[in-house]
C-alpha cells in the first residue's frame, strides 16, 4: 500500500495502475476528510526501456495522476521535464490555465 500526503497529514492511498508509490498533493489541499479534486506527483521507479530515445534506462521519473480515480492514468515523466515545468508554472507561463475565483468558490462549494 502506497500514501497519500499534502505535508501535514498522510493517510494510505493506491492507485491500481501504480500501485506503492507515496502520493503528495499541495499543502492548500485537506486530507480529513479528504477533499479529492487534485493533480498527485509520486517518485516513480527509474525509466527502463522506456520508448523515447531521450529517456534512457535508469532515469529518475516522477508519476503524475488524479487523486478522485484510484484508477486513473498515471503519466510519467523525468525529473528534467518536471522542472522546466515547475520553471514555466513559475515563470507564470501557463496563467491562463488558472481556474478564475468563480470556479474555485464552485470546486469549493461541492466538496
Amino acid at each position: 500500500m502506497g500514501t497519500l500526503t499534502n505535508g501535514r497529514t498522510t493517510i494510505p492511498y493506491d492507485n491500481w495502475t501504480a500501485p506503492h508509490l507515496n502520493w503528495r498533493k499541495a499543502g492548500r489541499t485537506d486530507l480529513d476528510p479528504i477533499l479529492k479534486g487534485c493533480v498527485i506527483l509520486a517518485e516513480a521507479p527509474p525509466a527502463r526501456n522506456h520508448p523515447h530515445h531521450g529517456i534512457p534506462d535508469g532515469t529518475r521519473m516522477i508519476a503524475i495522476s488524479d487523486d478522485k480515480d484510484p484508477a486513473a492514468p498515471v503519466l510519467l515523466m523525468s525529473r528534467v521535464e518536471m522542472t522546466k515545468f515547475f520553471d514555466g508554472v513559475t515563470a507564470g507561463d501557463f496563467d491562463e490555465f488558472r481556474a478564475t475565483k468563480d470556479e474555485l468558490d464552485a470546486a469549493a462549494a461541492t466538496t
